[in-house]
């Protein structure tokens, strides 16, 4: 049924709440002259309230904590979900560390269990996968803040190094985005013949190097300054162009290009 304006019943926040009180065995047609038995949970209108101001104001008007709550409904549908949303947060200090946590981490929040952290989890694969879906089949030069954006994504929040490589076409087109190593808090071990390697066997005339920080400062070593001269050396010998270096923290990122270190 449609009301004057256009707008069916069943995306009113009345109806909302209605569907809200049924999950929490609470009747919305209670009889004047019948008080209802239960009265209604405080947290019902407040999930209302919080899903219309996304709906009317966008994420930006959430706090981290908001936002997590959203997620936090569609698997605690029967509890006031605000202080296990605060809680996740103030242990990770961000919505987007928290939803980067590993699934272990997150279950040390007391109140959070695997499907929660499922839950959560889901969220940030689709938002890598969307990232991914900006910058592939289209030349990275010309979307580079979403390559940033892709990269920031998928590895700033990782909790020991990791050393991807973007490998290009002719075209400057995503090839393929691999994962080349591994390694602990403030080490990863990258093999300059093994890089060529990949390189020519995907037939890439580019790459871009990234890698992250976990400790957050993005400022290279001089092991990571030396290990990107002799890629960059041994790619040019075989016509392969070395774009850039892009180290992750984070809090930012920093460009040896940009920093004039290649």
């Amino acid at each position: 049924m449609s009301n004057a304006m256009g707008r069916s019943f069943e995306d009113s926040p009345v109806y909302e709440l209605e569907q809200l009180e049924r999950e929490a065995g609470v009747n919305p047609y209670h009889a004047a002259s019948e008080p209802p038995q239960q009265t209604t949970p405080h947290y019902l209108g407040h999930r209302a309230r919080l899903r219309a101001r996304f709906r009317e104001a966008g994420p930006d008007s959430l706090h981290d904590y908001e936002l997590m709550e959203l997620i936090l409904f569609r698997v605690i549908p029967r509890r006031d979900c605000k202080p296990l949303a605060k809680a996740i947060i103030a242990k990770f200090g961000s919505f987007a560390e928290a939803v980067s946590a590993p699934e272990e981490r997150l279950c040390e929040v007391p109140g959070v269990g695997p499907a929660i952290a499922f839950e959560i989890k889901l969220v940030q694969a689709a938002a890598q996968r969307m990232a991914r879906g900006q910058v592939m089949k289209r030349p990275i030069l010309s979307t580079w803040n979403q390559v940033l954006d892709y990269c920031r994504a998928v590895m700033a929040f990782e909790t020991k190094e990791q050393f991807r490589i973007l490998f290009l076409d002719r075209r400057n087109r995503l090839i393929a985005d691999e994962v080349q190593g591994r390694g602990t808090v403030d080490h990863v071990p990258v093999y300059v013949r093994e890089v060529i390697k990949r390189a020519l066997d995907l037939s890439a005339t580019a790459i871009i190097l990234t890698h992250n920080h976990p400790s957050g400062d993005a400022t290279p070593s001089r092991a990571d300054i030396e290990m990107t001269k002799e890629i960059v050396e041994a790619a040019a010998k075989l016509n392969i162009t070395v774009h850039d270096h892009i180290i992750f923290g984070r809090d930012g990122y920093l460009s040896f290009r940009a920093a004039e270190l290649i």
